[in-house]
């Protein structure tokens, strides 16, 4: 009985964070599940942040079309990458990355993918405003 509780609490906690369609909701102090949701969430802005800043390098250099092809291949590439580096970072014996990592997987790997989404969102920005190659070159 002793460890029905603490689950019953987990699930009840769930239940309270939804709505009336059941949705889950982030709440930064809630059970795992609603710690799942803000990474979750967390990562789609990234996402949007980045294909914003994508968008705006595109059409800064529109007139370039060579430039746009290759920066169009390269996000192509960095999405591939990001993508590897996710598996391998969450490599697992088992085939399915939630039997290793139980039910922080969701969390541990939108907070990576959110990290790495960032970190290209920042470089992109950076040509954006520098322009080519934006490393200290020609400054």
């Amino acid at each position: 009985m002793r460890g029905v509780i603490p689950f019953l609490l987990a699930i009840f906690a769930a239940q309270s964070s939804a709505d009336t369609s059941g949705r889950i909701h982030c709440n930064p102090g809630g059970a795992q599940i609603e710690l799942n949701v803000c990474a979750y969430e967390e990562f789609v802005a990234a996402d949007q942040a980045l294909n914003k800043t994508y968008q705006a390098l595109l059409s800064k250099e529109g007139a370039d079309a060579l430039y746009v092809a290759k920066l169009r291949l390269a996000q192509k590439a960095w999405i591939e990458f990001r993508d590897a580096e996710l598996e391998a970072t969450f490599a697992c014996a088992k085939d399915d990355p939630k039997l290793c990592w139980g039910s922080v997987y969701p969390l541990a790997f939108n907070t990576v993918k959110t990290r790495l989404t960032n970190e290209r969102n920042l470089r992109l920005a950076e040509i954006l405003k520098k322009g080519r190659p934006a490393d200290g070159v020609h400054n």
